[in-house]
């Protein structure tokens, strides 16, 4: 059973930048494609960054490409996501996700269904 954690949310100002980790646990991990997602109140899930099993692959959602970074550390079992120039539109619970669907090695998705298992998700909030 694959277990995901989050952790680096909070209050930030706009214009401001956080790095939320996510730490994965279970076998085989290199194997799946991981995502990270946000939720606003009454909006729907969306992508916004994904990577790759073997972290050759990284994309980037249009809302957020040129301001986030995602990146990937099989042997410590971690992905990462770094966002710069934080916008109040952005504030959401964040989640990660991994995904073993076909080619989740080589490949990442950016649809809600094609991950398998979920973190409980962190809190970003921008504010001034």
């Amino acid at each position: 059973q694959l277990q995901l954690v989050e952790s680096g949310g909070g209050l930030v100002q706009p214009g401001g930048s956080l790095r939320l980790s996510c730490v994965m646990s279970g076998s085989l991990l290199e194997t799946y494609a991981i995502g990270w997602f946000r939720q606003a109140p009454g909006k729907e899930r969306e992508a916004v960054s994904c990577i790759s099993g073997d972290a050759r692959a990284p994309v980037y959602s249009r809302s957020m490409k040129g301001r986030a970074t995602i990146s990937r550390d099989n042997a410590k079992n971690t992905v990462d996501l770094e966002m710069n120039n934080l916008e109040p539109n952005d504030t959401s619970v964040f989640y990660c996700a991994a995904s073993r669907a076909i080619n989740s090695q080589f490949i990442c998705f950016d649809e809600v269904n094609r991950y398998h298992y979920w973190g409980r998700g962190t809190q970003v909030t921008v504010s001034s």
